[in-house]
């Protein structure tokens, strides 16, 4: 069996409120209604109709919030014909009193003021009609309802105002609830894709020359050296790849150091920038790749993120070409200037952008450059490859942008 009325966390419905309220009004107009009949006699006729103008002007507030404007018209009508009927005089005027209230705290602020204002006139203009001394409201009373009216709808209006007010402070609340958790989505979502990129950059450059060098002593050995040949290549390889995997592993720790816990100590070895760029060139040199550097202009010390930044663009460059070119040679230049720095990293190898697309993190690079308002080309030469990165040295204050999408 369902019940007339739901209950909504714990609250009354409106249409159960309405109820209530209807119910109340009612009741307290037939209560006050029974004791003025003890004092004033009518016909029965009068009688019945007088009750029946009562259930319709007070069953009328049960849509009082739905049908506002309706429902103080209904109750002022019923008062109208009620009161110059009966001698009993209820109380039915608490009925229109409260309908003329809902009208304009529902918002219908100009229907309340031309119904009070109806109101007033027609009382007014009944009681001058009457002769002298059958006057039922004299001037005092006359204006003590004009005050009444006003209140009811100023009163009204003024809830109106009070619950925009609240609905307002309530969206705004919800919307900076919402705005802080998409920020806080946001930053995580940023933060595990930058460290996703840090640590693309940093094991895709190791692995690939742990990869080559591995298969350079490999390939030697597959020729049957003699005995002491052998061990000097396979000696060789391996102390390669324990430089190149102790290298990756102190990037790695840095790397991931936003993610130690309150009380484990930081790192102390130097974090990636320029300044280690003669061991990243020695490390691709290990691979058979004959590495270049040349540089122009004074350096100057950059802030930790772009500086890293330069190092990773540089990092992924050797790290193609080791991994796809099939080049001989790489040259890394850069060239310092005023407000800017300059990065240029040249092979010999083969392969367009379109060749080299697995792993090559040209895009992770170039969102690199541009995070900190520069820019990255990458494009074929007559020669071989070239990579071209601009750096701004006076960078925005910024967190390493993270790149939307693959943090290759």
């Amino acid at each position: 069996m369902a019940l007339p009325f739901r209950v909504r966390g714990g609250r009354v419905s409106p249409r159960a409120a309405d109820a209530v309220v209807t119910l109340a009004v009612a009741l307290g107009v037939a209560g006050w209604t029974l004791v003025s009949a003890r004092y004033a006699s009518e016909p029965t006729s009068r009688t019945v109709i007088g009750w029946a103008l009562m259930a319709i002007g007070c069953g009328a507030l049960y849509f009082r919030r739905r049908l506002p404007v309706m429902t103080a018209v209904v109750t002022l009508v019923a008062c109208v014909a009620y009161y110059p009927l009966s001698e009993q005089d209820g109380p039915l005027m608490i009925a229109f009193a409260l309908a003329l209230y809902t009208t304009a705290a529902e918002g219908r602020f100009a229907a309340s003021v031309a119904l009070a204002a109806t109101t007033l006139l027609a009382v007014g203009v009944g009681e001058l009609r009457q002769r002298p001394g059958h006057r039922q409201i004299d001037d005092t009373s006359l204006v003590m309802l004009a005050g009444w009216l006003i209140s009811l709808v100023a009163v009204g209006r003024a809830q109106r105002t009070r619950l925009a007010y609240l609905r307002e402070v309530e969206q705004r609340a919800l919307a900076a609830e919402r705005e802080q958790e998409a920020r806080a989505r946001q930053s995580a979502t940023e933060e595990r894709l930058r460290i996703a990129r840090e640590l693309h950059d940093v094991l895709g450059h190791s692995i690939s020359l742990i990869n080559v060098q591995s298969g350079a002593a490999l390939h030697r050995l597959s020729k049957k050296p003699a005995p002491e040949v052998a061990l000097a290549a396979a000696e060789e390889a391996l102390e390669s790849v324990k430089a190149t995997s102790k290298d990756a592993l102190r990037e790695l720790r840095a790397t991931l150091g936003v993610l130690r816990q309150a009380d484990e100590a930081a790192p102390t070895s130097p974090t990636s920038g320029l300044a280690l760029l003669g061991e990243l060139v020695e490390r691709a040199r290990t691979t058979g790749l004959d590495v270049r550097t040349t540089v122009a202009g004074t350096p100057v010390p950059l802030a930790p993120p772009v500086d890293l930044a330069a190092y990773r663009i540089v990092q992924e460059s050797l790290t193609n070409v080791t991994r796809h070119a099939g080049a001989r040679t790489a040259t890394v230049a850069l060239d310092w200037r005023p407000d800017e720095l300059l990065l240029r990293i040249e092979d010999d190898g083969e392969g367009s952008p379109e060749e080299r697309p697995l792993g090559s993190g040209i895009r992770g690079m170039g969102e690199r450059a541009r995070a900190f308002g520069g820019e990255l080309t990458a494009r074929s030469t007559t020669d071989g490859f070239r990579v071209d990165a601009r750096l701004p040295l006076a960078a925005p204050t910024v967190s390493e942008t993270t790149p939307k999408g693959d943090p290759r």
